[in-house]
């Protein structure tokens, strides 16, 4: 049964039982008039009818897991799972492992506190289903997680690609190796990183290991992977129906330019999302890959969010094009970036924090060098003392615009 052919099957379902979706296919137009669901119109139904909204086929005793998202940009959405859906959201994550090349005699390690978040879960339950040992590294200290990974000789890591580098950031504090450690491959998400080129050389120079991409989202599921081309973020066409727009006019794009990630699951009957804007900007292909699959791969993988893009000068810019020109440079342990107000104009200023052994001056030059060659703008850049910037576990922000209001 193909993808479109599935999602008439469950729209029947779902016109007799989930109150949020009944009015919008009651009409029974063809997918591509049906409207798109938004992030806000979830949390506006949440806040309305709580704790879950209406987005429910089911009786709420039909539910046995509830997840949150982390909140970062407001008020945490409730996401509930029914088994069966939960089975189906175990599927996908055991594509995104499958694709990385993880068999039987691994040993997983998922680097993360077992809060609500789901990607834990996910990773965790997944690699269970698959039958390869898994370790959990919840309730423990980024020290006592690089120990147990070089210890019980992990050989993947599962986390976000900044903690990866915090890791191995740790490691070399406390005179440790992780590159002659047993990890061969550590699989990302999160944020763009993975996919960002000198962030994921970074990442494999640093642990020695094979480093894959994998996008998900907590009201979504998990719809990508990167197979072993790494052309591209996979979307998981089995389980999704994808689309692009503008995300101004609402229209399609064509293929080969950017733009937002509509996605449509197929297996969450319990809670779905129908053509739900993801605010992911992507650039789709529908090329075959190398690797034999015919499904649409992210050229690039996430690009960045829309509502991330900030303006200097005049000039777009996304701080995954700013994170790729600095990690380029090893010397750059952590850095953050800021947006400031200077004479009725925004100015880009970046704080940078080196190895101890590190030039900073040169580093600085090099660094502004390439961000005026490449992205065509200069930055006011400072070199800051060790452990003075912030580190993160889950999605970093390193980004900060500062309102010319509030000085």
């Amino acid at each position: 049964m193909d993808s479109y052919r599935r999602f008439e099957s469950m729209q029947s379902t779902l016109l007799q039982a989930n109150p949020f979706y009944r009015s919008r296919l009651a009409r029974n137009p063809a997918f591509s008039d049906l409207p798109f669901t938004s992030k806000d119109e979830i949390i506006q139904d949440q806040s309305n009818h709580p704790p879950f909204g209406t987005n429910l086929t089911y009786p709420v005793e039909s539910y046995t897991r509830m997840h949150q998202t982390s909140g970062t940009a407001g008020r945490p959405m409730l996401w509930l799972d029914t088994p069966e859906s939960w089975d189906w959201f175990l599927r996908c994550w055991e594509e995104v492992y499958r694709s990385a090349g993880v068999r039987t005699g691994d040993t997983v390690y998922v680097a993360f506190s077992f809060g609500p978040f789901i990607g834990f879960w996910g990773a965790f339950e997944a690699a269970q289903r698959m039958k390869v040992m898994v370790l959990s590294g919840g309730g423990q200290s980024t020290s006592q997680r690089l120990r147990a990974i070089l210890e019980r000789q992990a050989t993947v890591l599962v986390c976000t690609p900044t903690y990866a580098l915090r890791l191995a950031e740790a490691a070399a504090e406390e005179g440790l190796d992780t590159r002659s450690s047993s990890v061969r491959v550590t699989i990302h998400a999160g944020e763009p990183g993975a996919s960002i080129p000198s962030v994921r050389k970074r990442i494999q120079d640093l642990w020695g290991a094979r480093t894959y991409d994998h996008t998900g989202m907590t009201e979504i599921g998990a719809y990508g992977f990167e197979c072993e081309m790494q052309a591209g973020v996979h979307i998981n066409e089995d389980e999704f129906i994808a689309e692009v727009i503008d995300p101004a006019t609402l229209h399609p794009v064509e293929e080969g330019q950017r733009g937002e990630l509509v996605l449509t699951n197929l297996g969450r009957i319990g809670t779905p999302l129908i053509r739900y804007r993801t605010g992911d900007l992507v650039i789709l292909s529908r090329e075959p890959c190398a690797c034999g699959r015919k499904s649409a791969r992210m050229v690039g993988g996430l690009l960045g969010r829309a509502d991330d893009m900030i303006t200097v000068r005049g000039v777009n810019l996304f701080p995954s094009a700013i994170e790729n020109i600095i990690r380029r440079h090893p010397e750059v342990v952590e850095f953050s970036i800021e947006v400031v107000p200077h004479r009725q104009m925004q100015e880009l200023a970046l704080k940078l924090e080196l190895q101890n052994d590190a030039d900073g001056a040169e580093v600085v030059e090099r660094i502004g060098h390439e961000l005026l060659l490449d992205l065509h703008i200069r930055a006011v850049i400072e070199c800051v003392p060790a452990g003075q910037l912030p580190r993160f576990e889950l999605k970093s922000r390193r980004t900060r615009v500062v309102d010319p209001s509030g000085i």
